[in-house]
């Protein structure tokens, strides 16, 4: 032996080489640089099944399909040696005992300025037809939950152009509300409105499991190009893979949450959370979930909330998202198991009313179903005084509408109620909105404060 190799500098080196290769090797064992392939074992409906393969969850694998083309699947369970994937497109090309091949790759979001104004699916891609985004950064799709506790106070009103709820049930910068209604009681009509005359600052639009058609009309129609010049809508159609309708819920979540972080003032439209519910249930028994309330699986009711709790004020900073998730009532049915999970979880619930529809008042806001839980810290005690009159007037007024319809009432048998009659025309005027009429949040104050102060009308 070289009796160089014997001295206490060289022992030393080698004690170091050797450490570094012991480090190397736990880090491999750790984390295996090998991939793992499978075979597909049975295609049922959306739902895959895999078998020796080696994937996390969350993670994407490339299913090779017929004629040199390929699937790309997330994995959304496992059971033994089995792994359970989603498609995010189509399956047609897949055979049995095709190769499964895991990637390293998890699902990312882009974000940035340049988003503003473009309309993306499910999977970042353009819809519009205007190039490839340019996106300034890419951020996960589902990120760490934010302590309640750290999270900054909801303090001030954020005007969403809307007569009814800028003055009866205002919302607070991060306040999370719902907007409950049947089918086609004006919803996205709604929405596209509040997009058009809100001050926030940005507007992130999620359309989740809606018909293809409505897509295009709420962009060109309801949002129109002076709201989607601020804003970002991410659509996932109806025809989507229910996984790719779960990543437009989380997408439009995440891009919100880049522009609260910079400091914004972010308003969040999701249309709708019974579509999220509706993808998340499709997963969920298509893994073998039992079904509980209604065939919807408990993951849906975890789901919701974690979706829901994203939004809201930030930690640092004075940014916030002040989101609106609409919510179907099927069958008008005020207690369906979504309905009643989201009333649970939300900051507040507008009631949309198809009868107040169909008398032809627009927006159709139940004042009596309808409520604001922040509005109470964020309103003067002289709005919260002007908006509890009207809310008796109006009930007053809907307790002996059928005696006022009938004739059977006689004036004069009760002050109160001939106050009611009195200013129910000014009433109704106040609840009704064009569309293309914006009101402002000092200008539907002083209107309400107007209306029920005013003197009872001669007769």
């Amino acid at each position: 032996m070289d009796p160089r190799q014997t001295r206490p500098e060289h022992i030393a080196m080698r004690g170091q080489r050797w450490s570094a290769q012991l480090a190397g090797l736990r880090e491999r064992v750790r984390h295996p640089g090998h991939i793992v392939e499978g075979r597909l074992a049975r295609a049922a409906g959306m739902t895959l099944e895999a078998t020796g393969c080696r994937a996390a969850l969350g993670a994407r694998c490339l299913i090779e399909g017929q004629g040199g083309c390929s699937v790309e699947a997330e994995v959304v369970g496992f059971a033994g040696d089995r792994l359970f994937l989603m498609p995010t497109s189509g399956l047609s090309g897949l055979m049995p005992n095709a190769r499964v091949i895991p990637t390293s790759s998890v699902a990312k979001v882009p974000v940035g300025r340049s988003l503003l104004g473009r309309v993306i699916d499910g999977a970042g891609r353009p819809l519009d037809g205007r190039g490839p985004i340019r996106a300034e950064a890419h951020v996960p799709l589902e990120a760490q939950p934010l302590n309640p506790l750290q999270r900054q106070p909801i303090e001030q009103t954020l005007d969403v152009g809307v007569r009814v709820l800028n003055a009866l049930f205002a919302a607070g910068r991060g306040q999370r509300l719902g907007l409950f209604a049947g089918s086609g009681v004006g919803k996205s009509s709604l929405l596209g409105m509040m997009t058009r005359y809100t001050s926030a600052d940005v507007i992130v639009v999620g359309l989740i499991g809606e018909r293809g058609r409505e897509v295009k009309e709420f962009v060109e129609d309801n949002l129109g190009a002076e709201g989607l010049a601020r804003s970002v809508v991410v659509a996932t159609p109806a025809d989507c893979s229910p996984l790719l309708r779960l990543h437009g819920a989380w997408m439009a979540t995440a891009i919100a949450e880049h522009f609260r972080d910079q400091g914004l003032q972010v308003l969040l439209l999701m249309d709708s959370l019974t579509r999220f519910a509706q993808a998340q249930r499709e997963i969920g028994l298509a893994i073998g979930e039992p079904p509980a309330t209604k065939g919807y699986p408990p993951s849906v009711f975890s789901r919701l909330p974690q979706l829901i709790e994203r939004a809201g004020t930030s930690t640092q900073g004075s940014g916030s998202i002040t989101g609106f998730y609409t919510v179907l009532a099927e069958g008008d049915d005020e207690n369906d198991p979504i309905v009643d999970a989201a009333r649970a979880v939300l900051d507040g619930h507008i009631m949309l009313s198809r009868t107040i529809a169909e008398s032809g008042i627009y927006p159709p806001v139940d004042p009596e179903a309808s409520i604001s839980r922040s509005m109470n810290r964020i309103c003067t005690p002289r709005h919260l005084a002007a908006a509890q009159r009207f809310r008796e007037v109006y009930a007053y007024y809907q307790r002996h509408r059928d005696l006022i319809t009938v004739g059977a009432y006689r004036a004069g048998t009760d002050p109160q109620l001939d106050r009611a009659v009195q200013l129910w025309p000014r009433i109704e005027a106040f609840l009704r909105q064009d569309m293309h009429q914006a009101v402002p949040m000092e200008a539907a104050i002083a209107e309400l404060e107007a209306l029920v102060n005013a003197d009872a009308l001669p007769q």
